[in-house]
């Protein structure tokens, strides 16, 4: 029986590529050439390989355009990823076209990422790093690179989700106090003692930490603007693993170099791979390039549930496991 062909965008973890092969007529993209980038790459290399799905990744330009000039053979996406901004869901249904994502697979992984910046963030790891590395500490000194405690600081989570409650498991550990910001409350099992806002105003102005989670989208495009960063308590902290698209970054810029936001760490971008200009020339802000869910054990579950999906589609002629819109 001759196997259902397969276009990988991206290099996959060694497991992933591997099974791929082996269920499908894999064509991968192992050195992980640009060709990625460019939906019109994307969509000739499908219909080239008469490829019957592919296995795309964050980033990639699965919009209106790049869906439209796909073969007629593609049946399904499946995304190494929970997130689908790069996806034109609406173009993909009037297709025909199925899409499928990674959800429960990444969030732990994703809430270390979110307290690893909060407390680099904190305590000025990255300052220290760089002095470290710049051969330019001189040695212990009483007032030097004097962050702050976590301990006892109210954590405010911006979309209690999987992710959020993993992180306010963490952070309870850590004798923060949690409050939280969702568009509807959320079972009393589930806020486990979290204090729930209904307001931004109520939200921000009772936290010292924001963590944010909220998805991407023009309904969430630059919430954290200048004017809700101005409810903040002087000397919070802001931290971001969720999406680059709803942070100003005009505004948390100028919100750091006046020292109202203490410091903040951020995961994710505007437009990546491209940073935000204004971001690096600060010392208090920690940039890390989009390693939420980069762990090994995260990314071969994100692979195998990719694969799952695309198996219960082209090979058992079912439903998908996890479908998208």
């Amino acid at each position: 029986m001759t196997k259902p062909v397969l276009l990988l965008t991206r290099r996959l973890p060694d497991a992933i590529e591997a099974r791929a092969a082996a269920l499908f007529d894999a064509r991968t993209n192992s050195a992980d050439d640009p060709w990625f980038r460019d939906g019109a790459a994307i969509a000739a290399r499908a219909a080239q390989a008469r490829a019957a799905a592919i296995l795309c990744a964050a980033g990639d330009p699965m919009d209106a355009a790049t869906i439209a000039a796909l073969p007629a053979s593609v049946r399904i996406i499946a995304t190494f990823s929970v997130g689908t901004d790069h996806i034109d869901l609406a173009a993909a249904k009037a297709r025909g076209i199925t899409v499928t994502n990674t959800p429960e697979v990444l969030s732990f992984a994703t809430a270390e990422c979110a307290l690893t910046l909060m407390l680099m963030a904190a305590r000025r790891a990255g300052e220290g790093e760089r002095i470290v590395r710049a051969r330019a500490w001189g040695g212990w000194a009483p007032t030097q690179l004097m962050g702050v405690t976590v301990q006892g600081k109210r954590l405010g989570i911006l979309g209690m989700g999987r992710i959020g409650r993993e992180l306010a498991a963490m952070a309870r550990g850590l004798s923060m106090e949690i409050h939280y910001r969702n568009t509807r409350r959320l079972p009393s099992a589930l806020e486990a003692g979290a204090v729930f806002h209904d307001s931004d105003a109520g939200f921000l102005g009772a936290i010292d930490v924001l963590s944010m989670h909220i998805p991407g989208g023009e309904a969430t495009r630059k919430w954290l603007n200048a004017e809700r960063l101005a409810l903040m308590r002087p000397g919070s902290l802001v931290v971001n693993t969720g999406r680059g698209g709803t942070v100003d970054d005009a505004a948390l810029a100028d919100a750091l170099r006046a020292g109202h936001i203490r410091a903040a760490g951020l995961d994710v971008y505007d437009g990546e791979p491209r940073v935000f200009e204004g971001y690096l020339g600060l010392e208090n802000i920690v940039l890390l390039p989009h390693l939420g869910s980069a762990t090994i054990e995260t990314r071969d579950a994100m692979g195998h549930r990719a694969l799952d999906n695309l198996e219960a589609v082209l090979i058992a002629g079912g439903a998908p496991l996890h479908p998208v819109g």
